[in-house]
């Protein structure tokens, strides 16, 4: 892997507060511009997602968006080529990706690696195997990610807060009015993709995310 511009024990300690995922689909002014505001609004964490194109596609945009996280963990989503390739600080898998020992042992040690997790089991299987966090949800419905499956709710994240470790982060269905419940359940992440890329000020949409973990 490339070098990045965090090492690993610097990017392990931005696993917090709003989490960035883009959406080429939900986008009003592009993946690059969301980024951007993002980053301004103190967003330590930026997900490069795309889940159909050509690899060469994935690659350029997500060497475009390596070039501007400077200071930030940027992860990509699934495709842990794409994370090597373009030195990005690790990859998010979900559970019909590659194993988690397996992307480990890809990555290296010097990699942030998330897993989506949907049970307790799942949870304590990616803590073993080397996850650095993980990813929970869908914890409320949500039209946003298509593979969401049905919600798990607060109850199981707080169950999952119990058994692991790891920082966590809540996808799915999150809101202004609902954070602050998810963040009480354990959550040290939260997720708001179609809340900020499609608002008509998306800077502004994160800054607000941002903002409830200001005390924290």
């Amino acid at each position: 892997m490339e070098s990045s511009p965090c090492d690993t024990s610097a990017a392990r300690r931005l696993l917090r507060g709003y989490y960035f995922i883009t959406d080429h689909r939900l986008t009003r002014q592009g993946i690059e511009r969301d980024t951007i505001d993002a980053l301004r609004s103190g967003v330590t964490v930026v997900q490069y997602r795309r889940k159909e194109g050509p690899s060469r596609l994935l690659y350029q945009e997500a060497r475009e968006l390596r070039a501007l996280t400077h200071g930030a963990c940027f992860l990509v989503n699934d495709r842990v080529d794409i994370a090597m390739a373009c030195g990005a600080d690790g990859v998010h898998i979900g559970q019909s990706d590659l194993p988690t020992a397996v992307a480990r042992k890809l990555l290296g040690p010097g990699s942030i690696l998330g897993v989506t997790v949907r049970s307790v089991e799942e949870a304590r299987l990616a803590e073993a195997a080397g996850a650095d966090y993980v990813g929970v949800g869908a914890i409320f419905g949500t039209s946003t990610k298509e593979d969401a499956g049905p919600p798990v709710g607060l109850e199981l994240l707080r169950e999952i807060r119990r058994a692991i470790r790891l920082p966590i982060t809540a996808i799915g269905g999150i809101t202004l009015e609902n954070a602050p419940a998810v963040i009480a359940a354990g959550a040290q992440m939260v997720c708001a993709i179609s809340a900020v890329v499609a608002d008509p000020r998306p800077a502004e949409a994160a800054q607000r995310f941002q903002n409830l973990f200001a005390s924290k």
